[in-house]
């Protein structure tokens, strides 16, 4: 059993995070946990890269004096497995937004499908969602996008190391990702789409593994709950 100066000291949790959770109120789940069973009145805890609600899979969560290392965490390169639905796209370029327009599929074969797949390997340059939580003069883009103003966002470089589609049944096609730090699972399905002459968002995401750790080494917030208990 892990002990109060255990958590103090510093644990790195691996959480399976629910889907329709956000991030914050995994890492809250936790909190409030670790602090009844130790009477604690705070505790440092925090998450070493936000996972959107509509995604589930691998949250690190750093407790006390490790919170220092979620930096170095947060660098770490990602593997994301999900599905691109295509033939439609979306504002967020998930299902968090209602599809906004649709395109032709039929043209699209399999050979098309796995060489779009290795025109994204390597460094490239990737136009972050306008429904993201990143900041422009201080607002949140999606707080804009949401008011409707335009935002010109700029392209940032990214590495994806390894692209591999697992399943192909038009219109959807699953994949698995390995990328770098800032990528944007999201916006890798609307380009995919675009790379096909037609259009895609991202239906299903799921992270499996950030640097050495293992989603399949991951427990849900209840059960980590349960645990300390």
């Amino acid at each position: 059993m892990k002990t109060k100066e255990d958590f103090l000291n510093g644990q790195i949790l691996l959480i399976d995070k629910p889907l329709e959770w956000s991030s914050f109120q995994a890492v809250n789940a936790l909190k409030w946990a670790i602090r009844k069973k130790f009477n604690l009145n705070k505790i440092k805890i925090g998450h070493a890269g936000t996972l959107d609600p509509l995604a589930t899979g691998l949250l690190v969560i750093c407790t006390g004096k490790y919170t220092k290392k979620i930096p170095e965490l947060q660098g770490q390169v990602k593997e994301y497995t999900g599905t691109f639905t295509l033939g439609s796209t979306t504002p967020s370029y998930d299902l968090e937004t209602e599809v906004d327009q649709t395109f032709p599929i039929e043209h699209i074969t399999e050979t098309a499908i796995k060489e779009s797949a290795n025109q994204f390997l390597g460094e490239i340059a990737q136009v972050p969602p306008v429904f993201s939580a990143l900041k422009k003069d201080g607002k949140r883009l999606y707080e804009l996008a949401r008011e409707g103003k335009e935002v010109d966002i700029k392209p940032r470089k990214i590495t994806i190391l390894e692209f591999e589609i697992t399943r192909i049944a038009l219109p959807e096609v699953d994949f698995r990702v390995v990328c770098s730090k800032g990528t944007y699972i999201r916006s890798l399905a609307h380009d995919f789409g675009k790379a096909l002459g037609s259009g895609a968002h991202l239906s299903a995401l799921r992270r499996t593994k950030i640097g050495d750790f293992n989603v399949n080494n991951a427990t849900s917030p209840l059960t980590f709950k349960e645990s300390l208990e």
